[in-house]
């Protein structure tokens, strides 16, 4: 009988083996599914082994899942952030990034209050620069500040601020060449003469220039240099092809271009447009590239490549865009008046004038507003400027 019943125990105690494993598994299967950050640093641990008897000390291994749910609310410790956690600070960050970036003289911006009130204190002041001739069209170049007076908007400027001659002001040149087909008959010649040119007036570590070719498109075979050799190189790069978009080329020199380029101070600006005039590809209007002009304050010399021996309507708009920004047209129907062209603009670039001035009534109401010199106390003088600006909108 003894015998009989040892075989029942043994099968009570399987079965009392069985019921109990679910519970262990489930217990250590917790370690198993992390749910927060803390509960993951818990897996790179040794894992402790399961406990050899069920009895002891439940209750600790059923609160084991519930040790990681407080982590997410410790912040004393670096956490990577989750996308919930953002949104309010990035955009806060993103700005801070905007403001330490430089800005065009390569330095941090002032705080906002302290950039409001440069801004105010410089938009109403109007630079113009200008030529002066006498009445057989040579320049004068020993005038003084007290030898000009200016009207703005027809009244009289409150006050002139600053004065200079050409030789206090570095220049920032353009030369804009016409790579389209219409113009492949002289192209080889007219690369040389802006060559010429270019040698001949760019003076190094004080001005700049750039060199632009254009048909559909404007391309940049040499940017900002003061290196003569590069910029030869930068218009030996331009080949004629295609239609042309002179319009869009203006605009896109004075808006990314000048307006964009570094200055320590004042400067002169001036554009050297050689073209036919022939405009057929552009997306902004004639008046649409002087009105950019005007607001970088860019003076345009044309030279029109017509040799035709006749004037049309493409050389009417030449004469317009140079004659809205206080430049000069050129129309040189044989070769070697193509290199006089450049030497008469070289001359006039050396004989300007600049001047800063304070409106009567200054107004940022984003409108143009004339302007007009007028050489006063001598006789037979003839003032050649920008016709106007526009006032910043508020």
């Amino acid at each position: 009988m003894k015998r009989k019943m040892r075989v029942p125990r043994c099968i009570l105690l399987l079965a009392v083996s069985v019921l109990l494993l679910p519970t262990l598994f489930a217990q250590n299967s917790g370690e198993e599914l992390p749910s927060a950050p803390s509960a993951t640093l818990q897996q790179n641990k040794p894992k402790v082994p399961p406990p050899a008897a069920p009895a002891q000390n439940p209750a600790p291994q059923q609160q084991e899942p519930q040790t990681p749910e407080p982590a997410p609310a410790d912040t004393t410790k670096p956490q990577p952030a989750t996308p919930a956690q953002q949104p309010a600070p990035e955009p806060a960050a993103m700005e801070s990034r905007k403001a330490d970036a430089p800005t065009p003289t390569g330095k941090p911006p002032a705080p906002a209050d302290e950039a409001a009130t440069t801004i105010r204190a410089f938009v109403n002041e109007v630079n113009v620069v200008f030529t002066v001739t006498d009445k057989h069209g040579h320049y004068v170049r020993n005038l003084k500040k007290s030898d000009f007076a200016v009207l703005d908007d027809s009244r009289p400027a409150a006050e002139i601020r600053s004065f200079h001659s050409e030789s206090d002001l570095p220049l920032q040149v353009g030369l804009l060449v016409d790579a389209s087909n219409s113009v492949r008959d002289r192209f080889k010649f007219e690369q040389e003469a802006a060559i010429e040119f270019l040698n001949q007036t760019v003076r190094p570590k004080y001005d700049q220039a750039f060199v632009v070719g254009f048909d559909v498109t404007p391309e940049v075979t040499q940017d900002f240099t003061d290196n003569t050799e590069a910029l030869s190189r930068g218009v030996r790069e331009l080949r004629p092809g295609g239609g042309t978009a002179m319009y869009d080329a203006i605009y896109f020199a004075c808006r990314d271009k000048l307006m964009k380029h570094t200055q320590s101070g004042p400067v002169r600006r001036a554009i050297i447009l050689l073209s036919d005039g022939d405009d057929n590809q552009s997306h902004v209007s004639r008046e649409e590239a002087i009105e950019m002009a005007q607001r970088a304050e860019v003076i345009i010399y044309t030279i029109s490549t017509n040799i035709s021996g006749t004037r049309g309507r493409a050389d009417k708009v030449l004469e317009r865009i140079a004659d809205a920004t206080g430049g000069r047209s050129f129309f040189p129907f044989q070769l070697n008046d193509v290199a006089d062209a450049f030497s008469e603009i070289q001359d006039e670039l050396r004989s300007q004038y600049a001047l800063s001035y304070k409106p009567a009534d200054f107004r940022a109401d984003g409108r143009f507003h004339t302007i007009e010199i007028l050489a006063q106390n001598k006789k037979g003088l003839k003032v050649r400027a920008r016709h106007g600006y526009y006032a910043p909108a508020q």
